[in-house]
């Protein structure tokens, strides 16, 4: 039952980082922002650990390591693919990979449910679909690469819980430590490549110097651009510290339960996100996403009594 219980809390505080993450990728580059959160969430972890510990051995850091791959391949994947669209679409998807992929992975290697089991991991995974589907006017059909791209995002994301559950029991946050260092060097160094390459561009083109009379660019225009960037950035800080708190309870999560359980708890994060967005943005909430949020806690009582 309190395996449970972290993933339902851990899924919804997953969503709220992702909320302040889109939040900040509307004011600088996603992939900037993916990795300060990164960054940021290491800098929480290793303040947590004195307090949290954890054994040091080689299967944690190497899980955590390969964890930290995946979890980076497969964030970058997502948010390319949600890009193609359709999101209504391909969201979804990606998140039904990121619990089906780790839920038969946990059925294959023994984990047996009663019936309660098995009906909250069904309607789960009905969950997962509606409060994922974003809809969209005329959305169109997604191309072979999308759905490609989607499947792909998802299977890495469950890969991620997948090597998470391999850590040892006693490992403590070690694993994420270093999940969090591998992904945020992957993400930095991707941030690089892709500056150096911009600036490359405009050296080509002949625009390295932005000319100084253009219109916007007076001080005003720069002010406003410089408070633009801090609250882009403190708002990435803060998806960040989220996004380590979550990781903390799917880690506890996993070692205290089960992995099927715990992915497709994990993956109906977008709850969290609908519903700041509705109390924050006052955005409104599609009847089909208040479906699979009250589908979602039917879900989770049903595996907590399971």
């Amino acid at each position: 039952m309190f395996a449970a219980l972290l993933g339902t809390i851990g899924a919804f505080v997953y969503g709220s980082s992702d909320f302040l993450g889109g939040l900040a990728a509307k004011r600088i580059s996603p992939l900037l922002v993916t990795a300060t959160s990164a960054a940021t969430g290491l800098v929480v972890l290793l303040l947590l650990f004195p307090l949290i510990g954890g054994q040091w051995s080689w299967s944690a850091v190497g899980w955590g390591a390969l964890s930290g791959v995946s979890g980076a391949v497969g964030l970058s994947l997502l948010y390319a693919c949600l890009a193609i669209g359709p999101m209504s679409i391909l969201s979804p998807l990606t998140a039904i990979m990121s619990a089906v992929v780790p839920m038969t992975a946990g059925l294959i290697t023994g984990t047996r449910f009663g019936p309660l089991g098995y009906a909250g991991l069904g309607i789960a995974l009905v969950a997962v679909v509606l409060v994922g589907f974003v809809p969209e006017k005329g959305a169109v059909r997604p191309s072979l690469k999308g759905l490609l791209m989607a499947v792909a995002s998802g299977a890495l994301i469950g890969g991620f819980l997948i090597f998470v559950d391999q850590t040892p029991t006693d490992s403590g946050i070690v694993p994420l430590l270093f999940n969090r260092s591998v992904n945020a060097a992957l993400l930095f160094g991707a941030v690089g490549v892709l500056a150096v390459a911009t600036r490359v561009r405009r050296r080509a083109s002949g625009l390295t110097h932005a000319d100084s009379s253009a219109p916007g660019s007076g001080s005003d225009a720069r002010a406003e651009a410089a408070g633009s960037l801090r609250a882009a950035l403190l708002l990435a800080l803060g998806c960040g510290v989220l996004d380590a708190g979550a990781n903390v309870l799917l880690l506890t999560g996993i070692h205290l339960g089960d992995l099927a359980v715990m992915s497709v708890l994990t993956a109906l994060y977008p709850a969290g996100t609908i519903v700041l967005a509705a109390i924050v943005l006052r955005e409104r909430i599609a009847p089909v996403q208040v479906a699979g949020l009250v589908l979602a806690l039917v879900a989770a009582a049903l595996l907590a009594l399971a």
